[in-house]
């Protein structure tokens, strides 16, 4: 489970900057770090095991 969370949170790492990167992409970077930030809260929610 962890590693699924590590892979998610890479990828959203990735398409953030990707987003930054390509000019015109910057829906792409908001969406990259919403995601990233609900897959760290959720995370950080199953490790705490709530």
């Amino acid at each position: 489970m962890l590693q699924l969370i590590l892979v998610l949170l890479l990828l959203w790492v990735v398409l953030a900057v990707v987003g930054v990167a390509v000019k015109g992409l910057f829906w792409l970077f908001v969406i990259a770090v919403v995601l990233f930030l609900a897959t760290a809260a959720w995370g950080w929610l199953r490790r705490r095991g709530v």
